[in-house]
């Protein structure tokens, strides 16, 4: 008896599996146009269906459907095992905006085992219903589409799916994941709104399920990745841009764990929240993140952090508060880099393993260019993290974002310094007193200060006065007897020679005979761009009395605007922005909406304009100027 049950279920076995490899034989390829004569079964282009759903609605499992260019004004529900691919997200639209109600509230109703791909999909962006895709299916495969006005571009129920490489802006939620675990990698998301929102939504009625957030690239005035009530999630390599007020990096509520590993997060304007937030998740591990840029909010830390969480190899800097720990009940905070913040910690005290040195790395400005985390050949970070964990390359791991397992492998680079900022010029005792603000590179090894009566574009050794490793040089002036201007900039080396570009240039005016005391300059000012002309990039330099809000723009000669280089508020001091009008350098979101500005291709060889507007902390204007700079091509 037991020998016919064996036989008996190899038999079934064998007729599942032929059936299962016979299936795709008995697919078809149907075809959508807004140009075919739509006669079924739609096998051709010149036959093809003029409604993706009067498509589908004679398809079986295994059946492909490609659609060309074309607005296709309806809603989709998908069968299970079905393709649905369109020629690109330029030219082949779903737009159900006019159909979606609280009812009928999807797209794309997509099922099991389905592939969603090259789409431009618009729903509505109502608070209460509308989504790009919706599905509840376990498994499939939703890449290269792109998503707009909606509630959710793509909403995961229960389901297993690969989300890859798509497109999501001014969107309620870019993807939200319910019960899901999906894997979302290499998306682009951009939520616009201020107020409500998030990039990528993650909640679980247990703690069973995990979901993977790998490689994303978030922009987002409002807030990143929030984990709520429940799930595993692992969220590693992705890259979080804060762009207004109230904007919020990584928000993590109730579970049992979670692990963020090699994130990037920078507030790229005034940000008054937070970074990373655990809100009641125990065993969080977080390593190897990067939380930077301008958040100056007093009551929120930019790393909120609990009992029993892991803390290492991250780097906190350049924010108004860096670390808090509500409890330190088997918290372990080790080798991390917490540095230039305006308080470092609350609620504990790190150990010796924590660092608190400038990072060193490639850049970290966004006004100097791509941003770029990579660690410098001298950093002190490099080798620095965990010893028990590994770089990918087999070495002691480093502190920061490409660190660990997860990081990457790669050359350091030997760069120079920054250039010396905050040079002010002062008179003590009829000498020239400059003063600066001191490097903090690893590698730093002095200064070296040049003079000349006139600007000076060449600083070389004739004009060189003196060298110092301090932040301070008095100059004794040759005697004058009519009205001179002395200029002076100031480089700095590092101990492999390597020279920075110059400080800002300031001068002094002396008058003969003594009659009048030597005046320096120390007030605002719009410098002239350099190099000028220039072909692609030039810096344009300015100066700040005060701390203010700053808005710097380029301008075409008939008014237009060309690219918004600052918008957002600066401490005093000297700035110097880079101005490189090519695609890749202004940003991912203009490559969905152009309006913010010309693209380098756009723009002709000629004069262009740029304006400085500063404002005080009541909104007065305090300064505005505006010089020409020439682009030849």
């Amino acid at each position: 008896m037991g020998k016919r049950i064996k036989i008996y279920n190899i038999v079934l076995l064998t007729i599942f599996l032929l059936t299962a490899y016979c299936l795709p034989l008995n697919a078809a390829i149907r075809y959508v146009s807004k140009t075919g004569s739509s006669t079924p079964p739609y096998l051709t282009w010149e036959t093809a269906a003029d409604s993706i759903q009067k498509c589908i609605n004679i398809c079986v499992f295994g059946d492909t459907i490609y659609v060309a260019n074309g607005v296709y004004q309806e809603q989709v529900v998908m069968i299970p095992g079905l393709s649905l691919i369109g020629s690109g997200t330029d030219s082949c639209w779903i737009d159900s905006r006019q159909l979606l109600t609280m009812q009928n509230y999807k797209t794309i109703d997509m099922k099991n085992d389905c592939l969603v791909k090259g789409f431009y999909i618009l729903s509505t962006n109502n608070t209460d219903f509308g989504y790009g895709i919706y599905t509840e299916g376990q498994s499939g495969f939703i890449t290269l589409n792109k998503f707009s006005n909606a509630n959710s571009g793509i909403l995961l129920s229960s389901s297993s799916v690969k989300v890859y490489k798509n497109q999501c802006f001014n969107l309620r939620n870019g993807i939200w994941l319910s019960n899901s675990n999906s894997v979302i990698s290499q998306n682009e998301i951009f939520t616009l709104s201020e107020t409500i929102g998030n990039a990528i939504f993650i909640n679980a009625f247990n703690n069973e399920i995990k979901p993977l957030i790998d490689s994303n690239y978030i922009e987002t005035k409002s807030e990143g990745i929030r984990k709520s009530i429940g799930s595993r999630p692992v969220i590693k390599n992705n890259t979080i841009i804060l762009i207004a007020l109230s904007a919020r990096g990584i928000f993590l509520s109730t579970s049992d764990s979670a692990k963020v590993y090699n994130n990037l997060i920078y507030a790229k304007e005034r940000s008054a929240n937070y970074g990373i937030r655990n809100n009641g998740t125990t065993y969080l591990q977080l390593y190897n993140n990067y939380v930077s840029g301008y958040f100056d909010s007093i009551q929120n830390y930019v790393i909120t952090i609990g009992p029993y969480n892991t803390v290492k190899n991250n780097v906190v800097t350049k924010a108004l508060s860096g670390v808090e720990t509500v409890s330190t009940q088997g918290l372990v905070f080790q080798y991390n880099d917490v540095w230039k913040n305006g308080r470092n910690y609350s609620g504990f005290t790190p150990d010796t393993t924590n660092l608190s040195v400038d990072p060193m790395v490639v850049n970290d400005d966004s006004t100097q260019g791509k941003l770029d985390f990579h660690l410098q050949k001298y950093s002190p970070l490099i080798d620095a993290g965990d010893p028990t964990i590994l770089d990918r390359d087999g070495s002691r791991s480093d502190i920061g974002l490409y660190g660990g397992p997860y990081g990457w492998t790669y050359t350091y680079e030997d760069l120079a310094p920054r250039p010396p900022h905050n040079v002010t010029a002062t008179i003590e005792e009829g000498l020239v007193k400059l003063t600066w603000n001191k490097n903090t590179e690893a590698d730093f090894s002095h200064y070296r200060i040049y003079r000349d009566t006139v600007t000076i574009l060449i600083y070389d050794s004739t004009k060189m006065i003196a060298e110092t490793p301090d932040t301070f040089n008095y100059d004794q002036l040759p005697p004058v007897n009519h009205e001179t201007r002395f200029y002076y900039v100031i480089t700095a080396f590092d101990n492999q020679g390597n020279q920075s570009y110059p400080s800002e240039e300031i001068n002094v005016l002396v008058t003969g005979l003594g009659e009048h005391p030597p005046k320096g300059y120390d007030g605002y000012r719009l410098l002239a761009n350099y190099p000028n002309p220039f072909n692609p990039s030039t810096k344009i330099p300015y100066r700040l009395k005060e701390a203010g809000y700053v808005k710097l723009y380029v301008y075409d000669l008939k008014g237009e605007l060309v690219k918004v280089l600052v918008n957002g508020w600066q401490e005093k001091g000297f700035y110097e922005v880079v101005f490189h009008p090519t695609l890749e350098e202004r940003g991912r979101v203009t490559q969905m909406e152009v309006p913010m500005g010309k693209r380098y291709n756009q723009m002709s060889s000629g004069i262009y304009l740029y304006m400085i507007q500063v404002y005080d902390e009541r909104n007065i204007p305090v300064f505005s100027d505006a010089e020409k700079m020439i682009l030849l091509k």
